[in-house]
C-alpha cells in the first residue's frame, strides 16, 4: 500500500515541515475524494479530472502508491470520457473504493509519522522467551 522508502525520503526532505505537509494532505485529500464522489454522482467526467490528479500527485509524494495508482486510473479514464463524450458511470465501482483506501492509507501514514509511536524492527523484541 505504501512505499515506506519513498515515505522516509519525503520525511527527510521535508524535515520539520513534514507533519504540517502531511496535515495538508489530509485536508486536500479529503476534499479531493469528496469532489470525485460529487462529480461521479453528477456523472461529470470533467469534474473528476483535477481532484483525481491532485490526489494522485499528493499520494505519491508520501509513497502511497496504491492510492496514487487508483487516483491516476480515475483521472485517465475521466480524460478518456471527456474526449469520447461518454459518461464516467462505469467507473463507479472504482470511485466507491477510493474513500476507504484513502482513509486506510492516511491512517497508515499518520501512524508512521507519529513521533509517539514506538518503532520496532520486525523480529526484535518479539522472540519467544521474552
Amino acid at each position: 500500500m505504501v512505499d515506506w522508502d519513498e515515505f522516509r525520503a519525503t520525511r527527510t526532505q521535508l524535515g520539520a515541515a513534514f507533519v504540517r505537509i502531511l496535515g495538508y494532505f489530509r485536508e486536500d485529500g479529503t476534499k479531493s475524494v469528496a469532489a470525485i464522489e460529487d462529480a461521479m454522482r453528477a456523472r461529470d467526467a470533467r469534474g473528476l479530472v483535477m481532484p483525481a490528479h491532485t490526489l494522485k500527485s499528493e499520494a505519491r509524494q508520501f509513497g502511497a502508491e496504491k492510492l496514487g495508482a487508483l487516483a491516476e486510473d480515475i483521472e485517465v479514464f475521466a480524460r478518456h470520457c471527456i474526449e469520447s463524450q461518454t459518461s464516467p458511470e462505469e467507473y463507479l465501482p472504482r470511485v466507491v473504493t477510493l474513500r476507504p483506501l484513502f482513509e486506510e492509507t492516511l491512517g497508515a501514514l499518520e501512524r508512521e509519522a507519529n513521533p509517539l509511536v514506538q518503532r520496532r524492527t520486525p523480529g526484535v523484541g518479539s522472540a519467544v522467551g521474552f
